[in-house]
């Protein structure tokens, strides 16, 4: 478990200055009127197009490698649509950090309750399948109204965000665990706790499958989503967190348990681990993260790189 740190007069060292100032601004910016910084959003992932051709150029080769039948002109709207998308991603932060619960409640339209609770009633953990939609930050302010949860963490380099980062997402929800914390995992879903993790990055090629993920046939898929899930009081869910396009909030999304998961046949379960991510991927790509190298594992370190 992760102790939500302390602040230390050592975070006012220059060094962190820069960082102070972009979180002041982003602090400021998320007390403005949702729709405004909805509309700021957009307009920042249109200057992250022009300014990020690295990440806009990772984001293209995962939208032409997930969808070959897809024209240029439709991959190039996408991608628009996506980077507008991103820039949103950055107000959410401080929406999701900042905001009192009774603002950001009302943003809230929860839809598959029934569910979560249904799975339990028995005293069984939960684990809930999430995946890198741009709303990540506020899905886990927003489930934590429905229950709070305990999610895995990888700590931020920068000492400053590592501290508000971790009270951020403490905010609605119980604590954190390092995310190779295995054991601490298992002991949450033991408990009864949700646990929130996320299959869909590419993680190497250590404890892996190479399955198919849309039309990449050979793509790294990690086994810790059947690890976890072979808790023997575990029962998995998925979740999912859309914003909606008329500015009224987020659609939070329960599907019904998993059911024969795991089956034993580990390459057959990270198949279906990735046709789940594509099935909620289809219902927003424009909200998904694709500036993440998601085929940058080749199952021989000898082939050739999709980013190059």
């Amino acid at each position: 478990m992760i102790e939500p740190p302390k602040f230390k007069f050592y975070f006012l060292h220059p060094k962190f200055w820069l960082t102070w100032l972009g979180v002041f601004v982003l602090y400021s910016v998320s007390w403005l009127p949702y729709r405004l910084q909805l509309a700021m959003g957009r307009g920042l992932g249109l200057l992250f197009k022009k300014l990020m051709p690295r990440r806009v150029n990772i984001a293209r080769t995962n939208l032409k490698l997930c969808f070959p039948d897809y024209s240029d002109e439709k991959i190039e709207a996408l991608l628009t649509e996506n980077m507008k998308n991103t820039g949103i991603a950055y107000f959410e932060i401080g929406m999701a950090w900042w905001w009192p619960n009774w603002r950001i409640k009302r943003k809230l339209h929860i839809h598959g309750e029934e569910h979560l609770r249904k799975a339990q009633e028995d005293g069984s953990g939960i684990l809930l399948l999430l995946f890198h939609f741009l709303s990540l930050e506020v899905h886990a302010r927003l489930h934590g109204f429905v229950e709070p949860a305990v999610g895995l963490y990888r700590p931020h380099n920068n000492a400053v965000m590592e501290f508000l980062q971790t009270r951020g997402r403490g905010r609605s929800n119980k604590y954190m665990i390092q995310r190779r914390d295995v054991k601490a995992m298992m002991n949450a879903l033991t408990q009864g706790d949700i646990a929130g993790y996320l299959p869909d990055q590419d993680y190497g090629r250590r404890r892996v499958e190479f399955v198919k993920f849309f039309e990449v046939p050979d793509t790294s898929t990690t086994l810790g989503t059947m690890l976890f899930a072979r808790n023997p009081n575990c029962k998995v869910l998925v979740s999912r967190c859309v914003r909606r396009d008329d500015g009224s909030g987020y659609d939070l999304y329960y599907e019904p348990p998993l059911e024969n998961f795991p089956s034993g046949d580990d390459k057959a379960d990270a198949e279906r681990v990735n046709q789940l991510a594509e099935q909620a991927i289809l219902k927003a790509p424009e909200q998904y993260l694709w500036v993440h190298r998601r085929f940058k594992t080749r199952p021989d370190p000898d082939m050739p790189s999709y980013y190059r």
